[in-house]
């Protein structure tokens, strides 16, 4: 990749449009005053903040927390990747280890959901916690299929517990990844990512980007960390 892959999962929050609002617009301010551009921003708000945040786009990019794997039909509170694509999503998150964890999602359903996210043409942010986890979840894909694909390493120890991984195992991690897939796409860090630890996995560890959750939801800490990658 020739920019760093910068990548804010806002989760559950905020819980009023006006405070996404402020926040995106507060991002999008000091992204501005950035020189060297050196990191594609990606923003994934909740599903209902998409419509309104995309109106607003200019240089930063949008992208879904999830997707389901049908295109249309009796699937009550499921969104589609064709919905996703048509309000401005270039990105979709397949695979959090927290949808994992409380929608109890396994790996062939993942499977399913990057396959439908793939065919409508948008690119897959893979959350893995373990190497395990990754030749289920690409089952059938095919190399042309790969251009469209990141993968994000996420240890469930590091999720939103301020206790991040180790730069050397995230360095590792990302070694040994590249030889399970024997392909070079792009791989991302997230868990208690913060602008103090965000230079070290994408310099020393070796990591193309990065999933920041709650430090994406402070503009002045999510645009350090951005400052970092470039």
């Amino acid at each position: 990749m020739s920019k760093s892959l910068i990548i804010a999962n806002w989760k559950m929050n905020p819980q009023t449009l006006a405070e996404a609002n402020r926040i995106f617009s507060s991002i999008e301010k000091g992204l501005r005053k950035i020189k060297n551009k050196k990191a594609e921003v990606v923003i994934c708000p909740p599903f209902q903040y998409l419509s309104v945040i995309n109106n607003q786009l200019s240089i930063i990019k949008l992208g879904g927390q999830n997707c389901f794997w049908e295109e249309k039909g009796a699937f009550t509170g499921e969104v589609s990747p064709g919905m996703l694509k048509d309000l401005g999503c270039k990105y979709v998150i397949v695979g959090h280890s927290e949808r994992r964890k409380y929608f109890q999602e396994t790996d062939e359903l993942v499977n399913k959901k990057i396959k439908a996210a793939l065919e409508n043409n948008l690119n897959v942010i893979l959350c893995v916690d373990k190497v395990s986890q990754i030749k289920k979840d690409i089952k059938g894909l095919s190399k042309k299929q790969f251009k469209n694909l990141v993968l994000a390493y996420e240890p469930v120890f590091a999720i939103g517990t301020g206790r991040p991984c180790s730069i050397e195992k995230a360095r590792k991690m990302s070694a040994l990844i590249r030889k399970t897939l024997k392909t070079n796409i792009p791989i991302l860090y997230g868990g208690s990512v913060n602008s103090k630890n965000a230079r070290g996995y994408l310099k020393e560890a070796g990591m193309n980007g990065l999933l920041v959750g709650g430090a994406s939801l402070d503009p002045q800490e999510f645009i350090k960390i951005i400052k970092a990658a470039a």
